[in-house]
């Protein structure tokens, strides 16, 4: 008997030393209502009512909601750090210097300008690809815009150069467009380039579908790097969800039945009903059915009885 009480109040919340104590000055015969009163009397609280007094960071979600708190924005599932749950970027450095200089210079700002958005998002693992030959001085023919900026990318181990040389006075440059989707697929990463690679995609299946699903298009507005809202379109995943190893669910808008407790439509109704939370969401229809069931089963059960 005083195992099963302490059970029950165990599972309203209270703690093993309280219940005991109310148990020793009541007896183990004591009525629950008794327990309860004297419980309250003692000023014992249900943990779960401590543990929201108490103040957290989390908050509570609401019911359908899939949404982490603010506070939780980029952590992932087990609260590990965000680096974790965040996909590698790789960035196709002549195409991002290119469109900030408009397709004349070859801007160096357009790279740190990618480079720095994805660091305050918290990505870790950023590598940028540029040929070997952008070290060289300028010429006429390939203008270049703040050089320096490869130098400083290159000792914080961002920048990778491609190889490039000389042959006879002719340059001789490795293909910089492989090694971005290479290691990127390699990575399970993300290409940030506005170029579709259809060369590669025909050369490999499997790097088809990955360019498809994980290229990342951007636009420089007055010196800001900007990739879209929606990278994959309309209905496909958003920029946060597109970057995440974790996607998070979008949080479902309840909208209240304009019917009320009038709604005869049941768990078929699209609309929110508060108070059918804690009970089965039935249409009026199948309710009657399980009514009619049971008062059917009655029925027969009596009927065997009346027999025997």
């Amino acid at each position: 008997v005083r195992q099963s009480k302490m059970d029950f109040f165990c599972k309203l919340g209270y703690g093993k030393q309280d219940i005991c104590k109310v148990l020793k000055n009541l007896g183990q015969e004591a009525l629950e209502d008794d327990v309860l009163k004297e419980l309250i009397r003692m000023g014992s609280k249900p943990q779960a009512l401590e543990n929201q007094a108490q103040p957290s960071q989390l908050k509570l979600v609401a019911r359908g909601s899939c949404s982490t708190t603010p506070g939780l924005k980029w952590l992932g599932e087990d609260g590990s750090d965000s680096s974790d749950s965040l996909r590698p970027i790789v960035i196709d450095g002549s195409n991002v210097a290119m469109s900030h200089g408009n397709k004349e210079v070859f801007s160096c700002w357009g790279i740190q300008l990618a480079v720095d958005w994805f660091r305050e998002r918290g990505h870790t693992y950023i590598k940028v690809f540029v040929p070997l030959w952008r070290k060289e001085p300028p010429r006429q023919d390939s203008p270049i815009a703040d050089q320096h900026i490869l130098e400083e990318l290159e000792k914080q181990s961002v920048l990778v150069y491609t190889p490039s040389r000389k042959v006879k006075g002719k340059r001789v440059v490795c293909y910089d467009d492989r090694y971005i989707v290479k290691v990127a697929y390699e990575k399970d990463g993300v290409i940030v380039s506005n170029d579709h690679y259809r060369d590669l995609q025909n050369e490999n299946p499997e790097w088809k579908w990955f360019i498809e699903q994980r290229l990342l298009m951007y636009s420089f507005v007055s010196n800001r790097f900007m990739p879209p809202d929606d990278p994959l379109g309309r209905h496909g995943p958003t920029l946060s969800n597109f970057l995440s190893k974790k996607p998070v669910l979008p949080e479902k808008k309840w909208q209240p039945c304009p019917y009320g407790k009038k709604c005869t439509y049941g768990n078929k109704c699209k609309f929110y009903h508060p108070e059918r939370q804690h009970q089965a969401q039935l249409s009026v229809a199948d309710e009657l059915r399980a009514k009619t069931k049971v008062q059917l089963a009655l029925g027969k059960d009596e009927e065997r009885c009346q027999c025997s």
